[in-house]
């Protein structure tokens, strides 16, 4: 009975979200105990020694979560009592011992809230309850699910369970057990466990756990034996639930158990969090075990992971200088500045320094830090610690449980085998082989085969939405096709135009005082830009590129600051008071709505036309060098109405004539529009009489719909997502109300005037799973996206072609 002095019934108060946060929530356990409930405890149990850990570790955890007293304060306590009494471990305590700690935490409590620590058990229950409900709001857990996109209203339940005791002696213990390998998806019992434990000891990395299974005891070279040597009948009953609950859940499961005195207790399962590799493998595997569908394979990843399978690995052929070798806990590699605070980390990720974040072991309070950091190494800590499950989630490499590791926070130093290291010196993380060593390795870039294949060409089997690339560099382009573009979306041809013997023509033609002058810089121009598209279009081979006239203003390509007019000056030949002058004639107040786009192309009808001529005789050149067909999509910026279009159009027409009746060979191209103005979208209709294609930029048209600058709006838009007044950031994820509405608009009044009129999006957006779900459903052709964001476009477009499906088959 709840209370009951001679009896008491124990329990463990503990989250219940619908989404699985581990580690992020709060939980009380042993609740219930008081000085007079413990002492009913250690004669029913006949074990004082086992009563007493309990009640001091109920004070401990409760002053923490509850009370809010620092956690710390608690360890330093302890800390201090073995250092008295020459004690190394908490299980070298017996119920003297812990009588005495007991003892000096009730006093610190006390001190520190000037009242006792509450014996009132019902008191203690609902302080717990307050407290675990609150702790949705506390600041880890906003952080993570700002991190992992859960929703702030969805709120947690809380569930109060009776306690089993791990902590009972040697024939009791806690564990934490996986149903596959959560790193690399082997299908085996993976985990750990402690003897004469709770279940914060394995996931706090107080205490080193030991390996379930033999196989990875020994692999692990651990000397502690494995729960399947020490305790058999419990290790084969263990491994039928596992298999009972991954049958009945058809997915890996994440499962929490307690041995007590000889007893097998399953305290929860959940879905198991693991790193995108796992998911590729269990996903592939499931299906051939005939568990799961590949339908279903491709909706368990998720699309924005798949940037951990981009992770760089440890080049095997680089030199390396070990320092020490922790546990593997998630795989990767990284180099990085070495810093001991997640405050730290986070401040320096928002200069732009890589750091690695090294801490004894972590807590959620240090989520903030490990997210910032490129890596994570812990002294303390197992397979299933805190720092392992969080940075597998994050994709960040991790090596835990680096025994030999000796960390001064004071000092700022790390320290192993004789050599220290402190504070901003560089290593380098191997979270697949759990290798530390000095100083920067050399990496190789990820394999996009094996598991990843199978799975990603299960996806574009399902998807009908195509998937091109943002490129205009032949790197740019090769890691495109690489990753599965099926195209070239946007290439930005002002990116060519910064490289040294062109930013001199380019801004020859700048200075130049009449359409001669300017044709005869251009001149200079042409052919690079020919030689550039001719590399583009064979990288291609015959797939779809659209190439975008220039769009800045040309105040982009002209010096800034005294030091560089004077020398831009002298290297042209002009005076610096010539350059300054023409700098001011091109000033503008807001240059983002001012002469760009087509507007440049209008007044400075010279500029498209030597663009066009180099996009034509490219493609007859590159057709003839690839035996491909080489159809080139020429994309008008920016305009506002038909008649804009129509008046580069016809010059572009007219340059297409020229090389044609010169190079007598006929060429097919396509004409069309960025759609990147409200004005656009409404006047879609009558543009789409001209456009053969429209490619939305929904970068330009977030800002103009909202009225904000994308470079500015970093001040505040945080603020507006903190106070909810936006669910995201619009230059993340498309604004589906406003911005959105404006697409679909432009989609349906262009397909009126032109049903096969080819539309895609081009923007940020386009690599954006959220984003991609709503180009799909509003019918676009494609999506395009940055080279790496290619395989997440991919993913995404798949998932939302089988969530279509599946919601037209129930209906």
């Amino acid at each position: 009975m709840f209370g009951d002095a001679k009896n008491a019934l124990l329990v463990s108060v503990r989250s219940g979200a619908r989404a699985s946060m581990p580690g992020m929530l709060d939980t009380v356990l042993n609740l219930g105990l008081n000085d007079a409930t413990v002492e009913g405890l250690a004669e029913k149990s006949g074990d004082r020694r086992f009563a007493y850990d309990s009640y001091r570790r109920f004070i401990q955890m409760y002053s923490d979560v509850v009370l809010g007293i620092e956690h710390y304060e608690f360890e330093d306590i302890l800390g201090g009592y073995k250092d008295e009494h020459d004690k190394h471990l908490d299980t070298d305590l017996d119920a003297e011992d812990w009588l005495e700690v007991i003892t000096r935490y009730k006093a610190c409590v006390e001190e520190r809230l000037e009242k006792p620590f509450p014996q009132d058990v019902h008191e203690q229950l609902w302080g717990a309850i307050g407290a675990v409900f609150g702790s949705w709001n506390n600041q880890r857990a906003n952080t993570y699910r700002r991190l992992h996109d859960i929703p702030d209203n969805w709120g947690t339940a809380v569930n109060i369970q009776a306690m089993v005791f791990g902590n009972m002696g040697d024939t009791s213990a806690t564990g934490v057990a996986f149903t596959r390998n959560p790193s690399t998806g082997e299908k085996a019992l993976y985990g750990e466990f402690l003897v004469n434990a709770q279940g914060e000891d394995v996931v706090a990395g107080i205490r080193t756990p030991q390996n379930i299974t033999e196989a990875a005891r020994i692999e692990a070279g651990m000397p502690d034996p494995s729960l399947e040597m020490l305790m058999p009948a419990t290790f084969v009953e263990l491994k039928a639930i596992y298999e009972k609950l991954e049958g009945h859940y058809r997915d890996m499961q994440d499962l929490e158990f307690t041995v007590q005195e000889g007893k097998l207790w399953m305290l929860q399962t959940r879905s198991g969090k693991r790193t995108t590799k796992a998911a590729f493998k269990i996903a592939i595997d499931m299906v051939h075990e005939g568990l799961i569908t590949r339908d279903e394979a491709v909706m368990r990843i998720d699309p924005a992971a798949l940037d951990q399978l981009l992770h760089p690995t440890l080049d095997p052929n680089a030199d390396k200088e070990l320092i020490t070798i922790g546990l593997p806990a998630s795989p990767g590699a990284a180099s990085g500045e070495i810093v001991f605070s997640p405050d730290e980390a986070e401040k320096l990720n928002a200069q732009d320094v890589k750091v690695i974040l090294v801490r004894t072991e972590t807590s959620p309070e240090d989520i903030h830090g490990m997210h910032a950091a490129e890596g994570i190494l812990t002294s303390r800590g197992g397979m299933t610690s805190h720092a392992a499950v969080v940075a597998r989630g994050m994709g960040r490499p991790c090596v835990s449980g680096a025994g030999s590791l000796h960390i001064d926070y004071e000092a700022q130093t790390m320290s192993s085998a004789g050599v220290t290291l402190k504070k901003g010196d560089i290593i380098t993380l191997d979270g697949s082989t759990g290798e530390v060593m000095i100083g920067e390795v050399a990496t190789l870039k990820a394999e996009m085969s094996g598991d990843f294949g199978v799975l990603m060409a299960w996806a574009d089997d399902a998807r009908t939405m195509g998937v091109r690339a943002n490129a205009e560099t032949p790197l740019d382009a090769r890691t495109a096709r690489d990753f599965g573009a099926e195209g070239i979306g946007l290439s930005r041809t002002e990116h060519m135009f910064f490289d040294g013997e062109r930013i001199v023509a380019m801004r020859e033609m700048i200075l130049a005082e009449d359409a001669d002058g300017r044709r005869k810089a251009l001149d200079k121009i042409l052919p690079m830009q020919r030689a550039d598209f001719v590399e583009l279009f064979e990288i291609m081979s015959g797939l779809p590129v659209t190439i975008r006239l220039l769009d800045p203003p040309l105040n982009e390509f002209l010096p800034t600051g005294d030091d560089e007019i004077n020398q831009v000056a002298e290297a042209m030949e002009v005076t610096p008071q010539r350059l300054r002058r023409r700098i001011a004639e091109l000033d503008e107040s807001n240059p983002m709505l001012g002469h760009r786009g087509c507007r440049l192309a209008i007044s400075y009808t010279e500029i498209p036309e030597m663009q066009a001529r180099a996009i034509f005789e490219a493609a007859i050149i590159a057709a003839e060098n690839t035996g491909k067909p080489v159809v080139p999509e020429v994309m008008v910026p920016l305009i506002t109405g038909k008649a804009e279009l129509d008046n580069v159009t016809a010059r572009i027409k007219d340059i297409a004539a020229q090389v044609e009746k010169e190079k007598g060979v006929k060429i097919d191209y396509l004409i069309g529009t960025m759609i990147e103005l409200p004005r656009a979208c409404l006047m879609a209709e009558e543009i789409a009489q001209t456009a053969e294609f429209f490619s939305f930029g929904t970068n330009d048209l977030t800002q103009t719909t909202f009225g904000i600058s994308r470079d500015d709006a970093g001040n505040f838009l945080n603020e507006y997502t903190a106070k909810g007044l936006l669910e995201v950031d619009p230059f993340i994820s498309i604004d589906v109300d406003g911005v959105g509405e404006l697409v679909a608009m432009g989609v349906e009044r262009g397909r009126k005037t032109r049903p096969d009129i080819k539309l895609g999006i081009c923007g940020e957006h386009g690599g954006d799973p959220a984003s991609v779900t709503f180009c799909h459903q509003v019918g676009l052709d494609y999506v395009s996206c940055s080279p790496f964001r290619v395989p997440i476009a991919r993913l995404a477009a798949a998932q939302a072609a089988i969530s279509e499906r599946l919601k037209n088959d129930k209906s």
